[in-house]
């Protein structure tokens, strides 16, 4: 088996991300053009099933893949890079003897990949002699030859590389003559043409695509040689190119400018490079207990730490542990029924079927289908995150449909799905939310953050903080973290606002298991609001 892709580590200043590229450096033209006809995958596939059957699989799946990655990095008036790649291959997936075995080839002609398919079954057999238990899938209805494409309205690829780098050229410009002293934009384009197809009669053709466009802008006083920096306010989402158009209609009002389904990143620039002034001489805060009003961009990463992933049934049952740890909810937990993981107000959902999230597809790589489903109801632990080989160890007959895997030469596993807090169901705005908090911090975004090995304690930060007083905002201020454990902090949640503040945050990459993967995967939530936390100074020394 070729070892797989290379990866190229580019940094970029907006967040500091460490970029996993996978696959060969090619032109932008070659990622319009090119890809494999879906009758020849068929063929293809029909080859692998019938090669691992007559080796003597049980049950069989194919997924043969085309990966695209188009990233473009400026740095105030220069363009720091551009990288188009394509990764092109199949995985192959087979059970024998009551055990998974597993190959991939980027050789796709018949005898290649029917040889990678007879190296899965050998793998597999070999495997068995340490297996203790055979391999029980959860049944999958076959759905013959079906197709799924993010409906989006504007290719991001296909929009030439000139008229990208003019946006983020321009975008840049306006964060210069704003005041900033620097600033780094980018854009982050993927593209997965996916082909499923297995034992159970299921051939599937999926057109994945996701984009980002992160920033980060710095303003230094050149007297005191103090900076500060605010990054942008976008969020990866599942959408085109047309998230980029910035419409008026999708502004949140709020103590400061918000998208919903659309980002204007030009006018955030502008508004990190003036926010990222008043941080300068923003007064410090003083450590004690507020009541923290946490917005959508913000909230989401809390989602995903201490709910997303402890709720993962891999990390639960001690399977994924060397990789940021396992879990609390452990499952004599949810067995007991009445595990209080948060509030009444706390109503958390896994759904792989939300328009413009990270995490939609028609079905997962297992060929299952994509649905929604319940986690968190009315506070109390209810369900888990598995596939098809684990929701029998929580006595369930149906995937959830959660397998993913970031290439076609990785194996598939649990990753999570989108993992969301549903809204408030009475009409209640932000402005409603900060009227009825004497004292307390609205946190705008995502900052620093840590949590320990059970996905128990943690701590937060953001990009900006508002103080609130007597029910109003009276300013910025800096240096703030707040400091629970999950348990105590979803249930000191009080208040959701509605429908209306509903919005996707997500994150581009996350990681997962060894050798890693990411996944891209997004958490939907309104504003909401959490009493009487701990919040410290993080300038303050202790002691």
């Amino acid at each position: 088996m070729d070892r797989r892709r290379f990866i190229k580590l580019a940094g970029v200043g907006a967040g500091g991300i460490a970029l996993p590229i996978y696959g060969a450096q090619v032109s932008a033209e070659q990622l319009i053009h090119g890809g494999m006809d879906v009758a020849r995958k068929k063929a293809l596939s029909d080859t692998v099933l019938n090669a691992a059957r007559k080796a003597g699989a049980s049950y069989t799946d194919v997924r043969i893949g085309r990966y695209l990655n188009q990233f473009l990095l400026t740095r105030e008036t220069n363009v720091e890079n551009i990288v188009n790649t394509e990764s092109f291959g199949a995985g192959i997936r087979v059970i024998a003897n009551g055990t998974w075995g597993f190959a991939a080839t980027n050789d796709l002609t018949e005898d290649g990949i029917a040889r990678a398919a007879r190296q899965a079954v050998a793998v597999a057999k070999a495997n068995a002699k340490y297996q203790t238990e055979p391999v029980q899938l959860a049944a999958v209805k076959g759905v013959g030859e079906v197709s799924w494409q993010t409906p989006i309205k504007k290719n991001a690829i296909e929009v030439p590389i000139s008229e990208k780098v003019d946006f983020l050229m321009n975008v840049n410009q306006s964060a210069l003559k704003a005041g900033a002293s620097f600033v780094n934009s980018a854009l982050y384009l993927v593209n997965e043409q996916k082909y499923f197809a297995s034992s159970d009669g299921s051939y599937i053709d999926q057109d994945v695509h996701r984009l980002w466009a992160p920033m980060e802008v710095t303003v230094v006083d050149k007297e005191s040689g103090q900076f500060k920096t605010r990054d942008g306010l976008s969020t990866p989402v599942g959408m085109g190119y047309e998230y980029l158009a910035g419409r008026e209609e999708d502004k949140i009002a709020g103590p400061t400018t918000l998208y919903k389904d659309s980002y204007d990143m030009a006018e955030d620039a502008v508004l990190a490079a003036e926010q990222a002034k008043v941080k300068l001489s923003a007064k410090s805060i003083d450590p004690g207990k507020y009541d923290l009003v946490l917005e959508p961009l913000h909230l989401r990463l809390t989602i995903h730490e201490s709910v997303g992933h402890p709720l993962e049934l891999d990390r639960v049952l001690g399977y994924e542990a060397n990789y940021a740890g396992t879990s609390f909810a452990t499952l004599d937990k949810w067995r007991s029924g009445k595990f209080q993981y948060g509030s009444d107000k706390v109503n958390i959902f896994a759904d792989r079927t939300q328009p413009g999230s990270l995490g939609a597809v028609g079905y997962d790589d297992e060929g299952v289908k994509a649905k929604r489903w319940d986690l968190i109801k009315d506070g109390v632990l209810v369900n888990y995150q598995a596939t098809r080989d684990q929701v029998h160890m929580i006595d369930q007959k149906e995937s959830h449909g959660c397998s993913y895997a970031d290439s076609w030469s990785s194996v598939q596993f649990q990753r999570m799905p989108n993992v969301s807090l549903a809204p408030g169901k009475d009409k209640y705005s932000v402005k409603d939310m900060i009227r009825d908090v004497e004292k307390g911090i609205y946190i705008v975004g995502r900052g620093s953050y840590s949590i320990d090995q059970q996905r128990y304690n943690f701590q937060f930060g953001g990009q900006l903080f508002y103080e609130i007083k007597n029910g109003e905002i009276v300013g910025q201020v800096e240096d703030v973290a707040y400091q629970s454990n999950t348990q105590e902090f979803w249930n000191s949640c009080s208040a959701i606002c509605d429908s209306s503040d509903y919005r996707l945050g997500g994150t581009f990459f996350d990681g997962k298991g060894q050798p890693s993967q990411v996944s891209a995967v997004s958490h939907g939530c309104a504003t909401s609001r959490f009493d009487d936390i701990n919040v410290i100074n993080t300038k303050r020394k202790i002691g």
